[in-house]
C-alpha cells in the first residue's frame, strides 16, 4: 500500500479528515471522545492535533503536509512593482536581558531610557529612528526578559536585519539563542555586536567560539556573519556597527512601492485619557497621512493626529517610519497589518468582515494540539487557577497571558483565562472575579481607589506589577497553593520489644531494645509482627531505668508509653517502626 498525503491548510475539520483517512465520522468522533475531546462533525483540528489522532489511531502509510495558505501578518509579503524605491532598513535589538541591548540604543540615540523601565528591562516594543552617512535607519528595541517571547518574535517578523547583542564577558545564553532562531526563522540578515569590550574579563574570541558553536561563522573564520566588538557604554565602534548596517541594507537592496494605498503593521496600541485609543504604526509601503482611513483586523478609524518616534507631528509617513496615530474606533490587535482604504464607509464594511471571519472561526472551536495534550494528560480533579489580566498595552497582555501558559503544572492545574483587557482594573473586573474566585493580575496598571475598596468589601485579590517576572513568581506561588500537599515520610529507627507491660484501648506501655537509629518522643510508631503490619501509634515519652529522658539510640533498652487510635494486640519479639510524616508545599 502507497504511503497517503492529506495536505492541511491551518485545520481540517473531523469530517474532512475521516474521509481522508477511510474512516466513519463515528470512529474519528469516539477515539476524540476517548482522549477527552467532546468534537462535532464540523469541529476544527490542527495539523499537530491531526498528527496526535492519526498516531492514537495507529494508521500506518499516511503522510501529513502543511497546505501554505496562510494570510498571517508575519507570512504577509507583497510583490514589489518596477516603481519600487529604496527604503531604510528596520533592524531589531535583540540578546539575553542585561547585555546591553538597551544601552546600545540609548547611545545610539543620545537618549538615557534604562532608568525608566522596570527592573532596567526592556519592557515593550520601541520603535525609534536615526541618520547615519545621512540615510535613516529604524530600530526596534525588543525587550530582553525570557516572559516577552511572543512580542520579540513579532519583532523579528517585523525586520530585515538583526542585531544580536553579546556581552564580551557573558558570552552565549539561553536568550541569545531564542534571539538566533527568531531571526533565522524571519529570514532577516544577522549582524553579532561583541559589547561590553571594555570590561574585565571580555574575551572576544572566546565570545566569537561560542557564537561559532551555535550556528554563526564568523566572517573572519570564513563564515557570512559580520561580528563588530563594541562598547556601548564607551560609545566605542559605534560607527563601525553602523556602517555595516547600510552596508548589509544595500546588498539586500531594501525596496517599497510608494504609489499604493498606505499599509503596515501595528507594533503597539493602548488607551490615553483623552485621545482615546493610542498605536503605534509601522509602516510598510505606501505613504500614510493624517486624514486618512485605515483599518487593522476588525478595527477601523481615521488618522487624527501622527507623531514621529520622538513625539514630535508629522504630516506623512514613509516605508520603514515608526509613528504613533490617535484615530481608531477600537484597539487594533499587537501584530495586525494594517491598510489604508478611500472612506469611511469601505474602512467600516472591511472591518466588520474581518470580525465576522474572526467570530466564525471561532465559533468553529479549533482544537489545538496544546489542548488535545491538556484533555490527554490532566486528572479528572485537577485545581482550576482564574486570572483576569489587565495591561497598560496590548502587546504586554500578550506576553503575560503567554508566559502564564508556559508555566508546567505537570497536568494538575488548569490555568482559566477568565479576560483580558488593556487599561486601568475597574468594576467589570472587580464583578467578574468576584463570581469567579479570580485573581485580578494588573501589569504597568492602576487601581482607583474605589475600586480598592469595592475589591476589599467583594474578598477579590488584585495583584499590579511592573515586572513581568515578579508578576509570574506570584502566579505560580498561587498554582502551587492549589497543589495537595506532598506527604514526606522519613524512617528513623527500629526497636525490638522485650516485654509488654500494659494495653489498653488507645494506649502502651512496652520496653524494649533499639536496633538502630534512635526512639523519641513524638515518633510516629509502625508496629509489624513477622513482616506483617499491625497497626500505627505515636511514642508519647521514652523511659531510660524508670527515667524520663529525650530519646534511646542504637544499643539502648528503655520504655516507651505508645498512644494508638485503636487496640493493638504488642507482644514480645514484634518491632516498632519509628518514623516522621510531615506535609510539605510543593513546587512547581
Amino acid at each position: 500500500m502507497e504511503e497517503k498525503t492529506i495536505q492541511i491548510a491551518g485545520s481540517i475539520t473531523v469530517d474532512e479528515l475521516a474521509t481522508a483517512l477511510g474512516l466513519s465520522v463515528t470512529d474519528l468522533i469516539g477515539t476524540l471522545f476517548k482522549n477527552g475531546i467532546v468534537a462535532t462533525i464540523n469541529q476544527r483540528l490542527d495539523y499537530e492535533t491531526a498528527s496526535i489522532i492519526i498516531d492514537e489511531l495507529g494508521i500506518k502509510k499516511v503522510k501529513l503536509e502543511r497546505k501554505n495558505t496562510s494570510t498571517k501578518t508575519s507570512d504577509y509579503h507583497r510583490e514589489l512593482s518596477n516603481k519600487a524605491v529604496s527604503r531604510p532598513p528596520v533592524v531589531a535589538v535583540m540578546g539575553h536581558v542585561d547585555h546591553g541591548k538597551t544601552t546600545l540604543l540609548d547611545t545610539l540615540l543620545h537618549k538615557k531610557t534604562v532608568d525608566d523601565e522596570a527592573g532596567g528591562i526592556t519592557q515593550h516594543i520601541s520603535a525609534y529612528q536615526l541618520k547615519h552617512e545621512d540615510r535613516l535607519i529604524t530600530f526596534l528595541d525588543t525587550p530582553g526578559h525570557e516572559a516577552f517571547a511572543a512580542i520579540r518574535q513579532h519583532g523579528a517578523m517585523l525586520t530585515d536585519i538583526v542585531i544580536i547583542v553579546v556581552a564580551a564577558d557573558d558570552g552565549v545564553k539561553p536568550q541569545t539563542i531564542e534571539a538566533i532562531n527568531f531571526a533565522k526563522s524571519a529570514n532577516a540578515k544577522i549582524i553579532v555586536a561583541i559589547n561590553k569590550i571594555d570590561r574585565e574579563g571580555a574575551d572576544i574570541p572566546r565570545t566569537m567560539a561560542d557564537l561559532s558553536n551555535n550556528g554563526l561563522q564568523p566572517e573572519e573564520w570564513g563564515g557570512d556573519i559580520i561580528m563588530v566588538p563594541i562598547s556601548a557604554k564607551m560609545n566605542q565602534n559605534l560607527d563601525k556597527l553602523l556602517d555595516m548596517i547600510l552596508l548589509t541594507a544595500d546588498i539586500e537592496e531594501l525596496k517599497a512601492d510608494v504609489e499604493i494605498p498606505a499599509e503596515g503593521l501595528v507594533i503597539e496600541s493602548h488607551m490615553e485619557v483623552g485621545k482615546g485609543s493610542v498605536v503605534n504604526l509601522l509602516v510598510t509601503g505606501g505613504e500614510l497621512k493624517t486624514g486618512e482611513f485605515i483599518v487593522a483586523g476588525s478595527s477601523y478609524g481615521k488618522v487624527r493626529t501622527m507623531l514621529d518616534w520622538q513625539g514630535k507631528p508629522k504630516g506623512k509617513a514613509t516605508p520603514s517610519t515608526p509613528v504613533t496615530i490617535t484615530g481608531f474606533k477600537e484597539l487594533p490587535n499587537f501584530g495586525d497589518r494594517f491598510i489604508e482604504v478611500k472612506d469611511e464607509k469601505t474602512a467600516r464594511k472591511m472591518a466588520l468582515l474581518n470580525a465576522q471571519a474572526a467570530a466564525d472561526e471561532s465559533a468553529s472551536a479549533n482544537v489545538t494540539s496544546s489542548d488535545l495534550l491538556r484533555m490527554m494528560n490532566v486528572a479528572d480533579n485537577s485545581k482550576v487557577f482564574n486570572v483576569i489580566i489587565k495591561g497598560d498595552v496590548l502587546g504586554s497582555v500578550t506576553s503575560v497571558v503567554d508566559s502564564l501558559k508556559m508555566i508546567d503544572t505537570h497536568g494538575e492545574i488548569n490555568l482559566n483565562i477568565v479576560s483580558t483587557g488593556v487599561g486601568d482594573i475597574n468594576e467589570n473586573d472587580v464583578y467578574m472575579a468576584a463570581d469567579e474566585n479570580t485573581i485580578i493580575y494588573g501589569f504597568n496598571v492602576s487601581v482607583p481607589i474605589n475600586i480598592s475598596k469595592m475589591a476589599a468589601r467583594d474578598g477579590v485579590k488584585i495583584r499590579t506589577y511592573q515586572v513581568i517576572y515578579e508578576l509570574l513568581d506570584d502566579a505560580k506561588s498561587e498554582m502551587e497553593n492549589l497543589l495537595d500537599a506532598e506527604i514526606v515520610e522519613e524512617d528513623k529507627g527500629e526497636l525490638k520489644v522485650l516485654g509488654v507491660f500494659r494495653t489498653e484501648k488507645t494506649s502502651i506501655i512496652a520496653g524494649g531494645e533499639v536496633l538502630k537509629g534512635d526512639a523519641k518522643p513524638n515518633y510516629l510508631v509502625r508496629v509489624v509482627r513477622d513482616k506483617k503490619y499491625l497497626g500505627e501509634a505515636e511514642v508519647t515519652s521514652v523511659q531510660k531505668e524508670k527515667m524520663d529522658v529525650k530519646e534511646l539510640v542504637a544499643g539502648e533498652t528503655g520504655g516507651l508509653a505508645l498512644k494508638t487510635s485503636k487496640k493493638i494486640d504488642l507482644q514480645i519479639n514484634d518491632r516498632l517502626k519509628f518514623f516522621t510524616r510531615e506535609t510539605k508545599k510543593r513546587k512547581l
